[in-house]
């Protein structure tokens, strides 16, 4: 038997509650029809599936960031992007004030690593350092798994690295006008050699030849380093490489420098005319590393990350080892870098397509 029992209808959801006036006995009656459990439960999720994304960016810029940085290298260490990143990330973890991990990701030209940060968190705590070859990639690979445009933020360049045009030391060129001469006598009278189809030296040589209106036949090889010794053995006569690896070479003698492909002579190489003053303008190549976040990436971390990564190229150790290498530091903006990247893709675009490139 109740006493004083009073009861609450709520008719949109089929729904009555009764309690009585001791509050010791409590009888709650209820019979929630499945359309209004339906509803209750959508509502909620939409609810809940909305504040996600607020709840990943609302982090202020100010506290970010707030664990260890991830920095996604996409070629194997010991190369030219993991000596980037081994020099750069303890002097960005110096101004972020948060440990930079390096992963190394490699595979597919930079592509494996490029994947996986595309699909990354947008926070600011992935980040990636990549090569020249992401400008390239697009050109050679019909699908790629990520957009090079539209899936990153680029944070900064770090450096641009001039190739040298070289010749074997006993080859009879001894400058660029030669070798463009000897090239003029008949297609394919001179033959340099790269790394591989579609490699930074094949580029390299292909924009020469369209810049100095010749045509060389190429022989590609499966690696720098064997291409590199057969120039260096006199096997084959032109080699475009990176001052870094045949620095000594040159310096030995076993290497002639013809010119270098920066817009500018070289400091390592005061000697060496730059492609413009020998005579082949439209020549300029350079080989570069760039740290890049997910697109969406909040735009004050990704001036926060600009600003850092600005503090760390500022370093003495940092400048003095880019300039032991042969690079040009770049102290340009996020939009500099993209406005850069770019251009390349337009460049290297162009080339493949004229000079007919493909990777097989």
């Amino acid at each position: 038997m109740w006493i004083n029992t009073r009861c609450l209808m709520v008719p949109s959801l089929n729904y009555t509650f009764c309690e009585t006036n001791n509050m010791k006995n409590k009888l709650v009656a209820q019979s929630i029809s499945s359309k209004a459990a339906t509803i209750f439960v959508a509502y909620t999720m939409c609810l809940v599936t909305s504040l996600i994304p607020a709840f990943v960016h609302a982090q202020s810029p100010a506290a970010w960031p707030t664990k260890p940085i991830t920095l996604v290298v996409t070629y194997p260490p010991a190369g030219g992007a993991d000596t980037m990143a081994r020099l750069i990330a303890p002097k960005l973890s110096e101004a972020l004030g948060q440990p930079v991990v390096i992963e190394n990701k490699p595979g597919a030209s930079g592509q494996i690593g490029a994947a996986l940060v595309a699909k990354a968190v947008p926070d600011g705590h992935t980040l990636m350092l990549d090569a020249s070859s992401f400008a390239v990639n697009p050109a050679l690979y019909p699908k790629l798994p990520y957009d090079s445009d539209k899936s990153f933020r680029p944070i900064g360049l770090i450096a641009l690295f001039p190739n040298v045009l070289l010749v074997n030391a006993q080859f009879s060129a001894k400058s660029v006008a030669d070798l463009v001469s000897m090239a003029k006598v008949r297609k394919d009278a001179v033959t340099f050699a790269s790394s591989g189809n579609g490699s930074a030296q094949h580029l390299a040589g292909a924009l020469f030849e369209s810049a100095a209106k010749v045509e060389m036949a190429h022989i590609p090889y499966k690696g720098a380093g064997p291409a590199l010794n057969d120039v260096v053995g006199g096997q084959v006569p032109v080699f475009f490489g990176n001052l870094a690896s045949t620095l000594g070479h040159i310096q030995s003698g076993r290497l002639r420098a013809l010119a270098v492909t920066s817009a500018k002579r070289s400091p390592i190489l005061p000697q060496v005319p730059s492609m413009a003053e020998a005579g082949v303008a439209g020549a300029e190549i350079y080989e570069w590393n760039v740290i890049l976040a997910p697109a969406g990436t909040p735009e004050a971390v990704v001036q926060k990350l600009a600003a850092a990564l600005q503090k760390a190229m500022e370093s003495p150790e940092v400048v003095a080892r880019i300039a032991q290498l042969g690079g040009e530091l770049q102290k340009g903006s996020p939009d500099a870098a993209q406005s850069f990247i770019r251009q390349q893709m337009a460049l290297w675009a162009k080339v493949v397509k004229e000079r007919g490139i493909t990777l097989e």
